[in-house]
């Protein structure tokens, strides 16, 4: 092999380095850090210059697991992973769940050289098995609820006529009058949460046509600059000009901005922000069987509110479930739905007293 070849595959090998999405590090024989690619300093918040050079022990320490598998690789000289059980800490980040290799590096003469690092994301994985966990839970409540919901119906509406018939007899000026009134209205608040249970359960099927996500949202916006008026709220529309019309039923579309949107807006007490902005994300693709992978369209809504707090944030699709002193606490179990039959992906990034991030990923279908 002539130098020049030698030259043009060192090129190629830096590239695919570069350029793969699974964090390479590589340590030399001494433990010091002697290659730290792009995708490494993503995953890790350290930048090339912060990590070269650095002895594996510090740029990791307090990693127990990562330590025990470099050194592991180091000294018995086997390869060794942990696919589940590893959250990557980070400086200014929360921590990562990842999957981590390490490999021992030999040379020619098989001579022990150093250990090669290979670190990957887990996080959109772990995303997605919450969203499918999620969708079966709400499957199962859904199931009991519409059989619970049919059996209620039917008495609630003998209630509500036997209420407007004894308010009849009664007559207007009998003192009894306003509790025929109060019935009725109670009747017809469980009648409401009823109906909503009842949509949870067997929704429709969505009418997909070709959705402008950017007039959706602007028509969104204009209606809460109204409802929350009295409020010192800035709401704040950022989208990418980009994104042509995609596939979807825009009614429940605007369904689900509208909920999400006025969720951020009553979060705020008092003076705050909420930022809505779509983008492509170009690193994220989904694909069903038999079909090419389209990008996803993510919607990001940000509030300045007072957050949820960790506790509550596994709780808040659970039907019912509501920390707001009047709501049914099926809002968001209706939302998590609608971006299911959409084949999309919500999430929820929220720290107290900080704000909240709801991203809704819609598949970039037309």
């Amino acid at each position: 092999m002539s130098s020049r070849d030698g030259q043009e595959d060192t090129q190629i090998y830096a590239r695919v380095v570069d350029n793969i999405d699974r964090a390479v590090v590589a340590i030399d024989r001494a433990g010091r850090i002697a290659l730290f690619n792009p995708a490494a300093q993503a995953c890790t918040g350290l930048s090339e210059r912060q990590s070269l050079g650095r002895h594996f022990e510090e740029l990791f320490a307090g990693q127990d697991k990562i330590l025990a598998l470099i050194r592991s690789a180091l000294d018995v000289g086997r390869s060794i992973s942990d696919d589940e059980n590893i959250h990557l800490q980070r400086p200014s980040a929360p921590p990562l769940p990842v999957s981590v290799s390490a490999s021992p590096i030999y040379t020619d003469s098989g001579d022990r050289e150093g250990v090669v690092l290979i670190i990957r994301d887990l996080s959109r994985l772990r995303e997605l098995e919450d969203a499918v966990r999620r969708a079966d839970r709400l499957s199962m409540l859904g199931t009991l609820a519409a059989g619970l919901a049919h059996e209620i119906k039917n008495p609630l509406g003998g209630i509500k006529g036997a209420a407007q018939l004894l308010a009849m007899e009664l007559g207007t000026e009998n003192p009894l009058h306003e509790y025929t009134g109060i019935m009725i209205k109670e009747v017809e608040r469980v009648n409401g949460i009823i109906e909503e249970l009842m949509d949870l359960a067997r929704p429709r099927l969505p009418q997909f046509q070709e959705v402008n996500i950017g007039r959706l949202l602007g028509d969104i916006i204009l209606f809460q600059k109204e409802a929350h008026r009295g409020k010192q709220i800035d709401f704040v529309l950022t989208l990418d000009p980009s994104i042509p019309p995609l596939l979807g039923d825009e009614n429940l579309l605007t369904r689900l901005f509208l909920n999400l949107i006025k969720n951020a807006a009553e979060a705020i007490e008092g003076k705050g922000r909420v930022e809505i902005c779509s983008r492509v994300a170009s690193d994220f693709h989904m694909q069903k069987p038999g079909q090419r992978p389209v990008p996803l369209i993510v919607i990001e809504i940000r509030d300045s509110g007072r957050g949820i707090p960790a506790e509550d944030l596994d709780r808040i699709f659970t039907p019912f479930y509501t920390t707001k002193n009047r709501g049914s606490g099926l809002g968001l179990a209706t939302c998590q739905k609608i971006v299911d039959s959409h084949r999309g992906l919500l999430r929820f990034d929220s720290r107290e007293g900080e704000g909240t991030t709801v991203s809704v990923s819609l598949p970039f279908i037309r």
